[in-house]
């Protein structure tokens, strides 16, 4: 087996592990909405039930659409991302890395809408409940995290090819 699959499905397998002890802690351990200070005045775990996609995004939508969309949705990004990792060069362990971590949080999610119909969330982060952050998950941070390395990954490639490219032209005769 090739080594970008070993570190996808070790990476993955890490994020799922973490992402559904912590969400079953919270689901057995916490009342619907109850809160507990970690940092006082910024950060607590609450749990909160999200129907909907990031920032509660189509929560309100109809459920047979809701259900349908986000049972649908998953299992096709995952092919893509799949699709995408085939054609990533094995020494490209940030990519690889990146695709695991958000290949990870996509399954830890759908685990969560295929059980319950909905995501558990509770990391809630806010500045003394004057602004809050939408609560989220483990699941979502690897997403994040993983989207954002690759965007920084894509960011500097294109920047270093226009460099050499910049380079590479021969001066114009005035």
């Amino acid at each position: 087996m090739k080594l970008k699959y070993l570190i996808l499905a070790a990476i993955s397998g890490a994020v799922i592990t973490i992402d559904q002890a912590t969400k079953m802690y919270v689901h057995t351990h916490f009342q619907l909405h109850e809160s507990v200070d970690v940092i006082q005045g910024f950060f607590n775990l609450t749990y909160v039930r999200n129907y909907g996609a990031a920032f509660g995004f189509l929560a309100e939508s109809h459920p047979t659409f809701r259900e349908i969309f986000f049972l649908s949705m998953p299992p096709v990004a995952l092919l893509i991302i799949l699709a995408i990792l085939r054609t990533v060069a094995e020494v490209d362990r940030w990519t690889i890395a990146s695709l695991s971590l958000v290949f990870g949080g996509a399954i830890g999610n759908y685990i969560d809408r295929i059980r319950f119909r909905y995501v558990i969330d509770f990391l809630d982060f806010h500045l003394q409940k004057s602004y809050t952050w939408p609560a989220f998950n483990v699941a979502d941070s690897a997403i994040v995290a993983g989207v954002g390395v690759l965007l920084f990954l894509e960011l500097t490639r294109t920047k270093r090819s226009m460099a050499e490219a910049s380079k590479t032209e021969e001066p114009k005769a005035t």
